[in-house]
């Protein structure tokens, strides 16, 4: 039994809580709380750190984690269905319900979303209401807007 550890790693929209041991990532939360990046990370933890410093520097679209989340069975179908979502795209939440197989279920789709333990990793913020608003957002809509955003930043036109 490994035992498990916790970091902390500043980005540019609030500080992420990685948790996790050697099984895997268990765990990354973001906080309002404005702490620092901590000072030593454990090892099990760092590729963590870097795939996440390097996706908010724009050089990584997707993480190459081993991820251990806790969840029922339903809950970690619907996070597998997250991971198909490609960079800079997004998805609402019916046709989420439709890839997992049931347009019915598009509130326990959304329940599932909302109970994401591995905050950017299982990428739940690219999951829009039908209408286009960014409605239901564990960690604030300003920074699932901020990470549309950045996944998809607005190409500046050349003017000649």
């Amino acid at each position: 039994m490994y035992s498990t550890e916790t970091t902390y790693y500043k980005t540019p929209i609030g500080t992420a809580k990685i948790v996790g041991d050697e099984n895997g990532i268990q765990a990354v939360s973001i906080l309002d709380d404005d702490l620092e990046t901590s000072s030593k990370t454990p090892y099990c933890l760092q590729d963590c750190v870097v795939q996440l410093e390097e996706y908010f520097q724009g050089k990584r679209e997707s993480f190459n984690l081993t991820v251990n989340p806790k969840g029922t069975p339903f809950q970690i179908k619907v996070w597998k269905k997250l991971l198909k979502i490609p960079y800079g795209k997004t998805r609402t939440y019916l046709e989420q319900s439709k890839a997992l197989g049931d347009v019915k279920a598009i509130r326990a789709v959304a329940s599932a979303n909302g109970k994401n333990p591995l905050w950017i990793i299982i990428p739940c913020h690219r999951v829009i209401g039908s209408d286009g608003s960014l409605t239901g957002y564990a960690g604030g809509i300003w920074r699932k807007k901020w990470l549309l955003a950045h996944e998809n930043p607005l190409k500046q036109q050349s003017l000649f």
